[in-house]
């Protein structure tokens, strides 16, 4: 059975589940009486239709709120420009608009994870998606809201995560940096409260050691702003450097820009390699050798995580791959 690309409703769970309107509106709301056959048919079609119910209107009968809150974490409300950010929030508001929920953007001072409480308080919440996820702030998440939250980063018992495994694409972009022939590869890093971070600057170790090289590490912030100081830092420091490692590709770019206007030519002199497969990476010149990052894949079943409501995997992965161009 299928809904020729719209969102399933009701009716469809209920033709499907072989039962009246009524019955499944009663399971579906977790209010009346349904026998328990009636309550595992409509179960199991919700689930194999993708059925969400329309979270804008049982929020007039129950006060659960009508907003899908993005909280993002940093430490300035400068993050909020991040162009991820505006992936996530667009895939949210896919997800959101059939069933007339609104999506909103929070910013939440990192070391401030207590904020989260008056997101709890607003009636008008129906769910939050967690960025830039810390221990934390998962601690922190009111039980009021629990299981009516998701995280894009690392998750809890009571919190479901659902990230790329960058680790795994920092590390096939290392490797694919020593097959090139690079032997001096530094990397700029991210902000080290993030896990997301860890995970890449590890992977980046762990490849380097492995082929017995230097490891070269410098500070960054996944910005291009970032990237442009840390490339003058890295030639400063080893002038040998063949190779840097960008932790995205905003960072990656101001590295190029920065060691072009100091006249070093990439890839002739130093390859340049990001992460996160940004639109523009495969327009600059040089074309950027990144690794992908399915924001968009990764945002969309977070939202509809909690707008299902439904139990989920407590940790989904999603792979990133490899996208070798003229920079590196």
């Amino acid at each position: 059975m299928t809904t020729a690309g719209r969102p399933p409703t009701l009716e469809d769970v209920a033709r499907a589940a072989g039962v009246s309107r009524a019955t499944a509106s009663r399971v579906i709301a977790g209010t009346g009486y349904a026998s328990p056959a009636a309550r595992g048919r409509v179960s199991a079609a919700a689930d194999r239709l993708g059925y969400l119910p329309n979270l804008a209107a049982r929020a007039l009968v129950r006060g659960t709120g009508v907003r899908l809150v993005i909280v993002v974490s940093g430490t300035a409300v400068s993050v909020l420009d991040d162009p991820y950010v505006d992936r996530v929030v667009g895939a949210a508001a896919r997800v959101c608009a059939p069933y007339g929920l609104g999506v909103a953007l929070h910013w939440l001072p990192a070391g401030e994870p207590a904020g989260l409480r008056r997101l709890a308080e607003d009636r008008g919440v129906g769910g939050l998606m967690l960025v830039n996820t810390t221990e934390a702030l998962l601690d922190a998440v009111p039980r009021e809201l629990r299981g009516r939250v998701a995280s894009i980063g690392i998750g809890s018992a009571l919190v479901p995560s659902f990230d790329v495994d960058n680790g795994g694409g920092t590390a096939a972009v290392v490797r694919h940096l020593y097959r090139t022939g690079r032997r001096r590869i530094a990397m700029v890093t991210g902000p080290r409260w993030l896990s997301c971070s860890g995970r890449s600057v590890r992977a980046y170790r762990r490849v380097v050691r492995d082929a017995g090289l230097p490891v070269r590490l410098v500070p960054g912030d996944f910005t291009a702003s970032s990237g442009r100081t840390a490339a003058r830092e890295v030639l400063a420091r080893w002038p040998d450097t063949d190779a840097i490692v960008g932790i995205s590709d905003a960072t990656a770019l101001g590295v190029i820009d920065r060691l072009r206007g100091d006249g070093v030519q990439v890839p002739g002199d130093v390859a340049v390699t990001g992460f996160d497969d940004i639109p523009l990476a495969a327009v600059t010149t040089p074309a950027l050798t990144t690794a992908t990052h399915p924001v968009a894949e990764i945002a969309t079943a977070a939202a509809t995580a909690v707008l299902a409501g439904r139990p989920v995997p407590p940790t989904t992965v999603y792979p990133s791959r490899l996208v070798p161009r003229a920079s590196g």
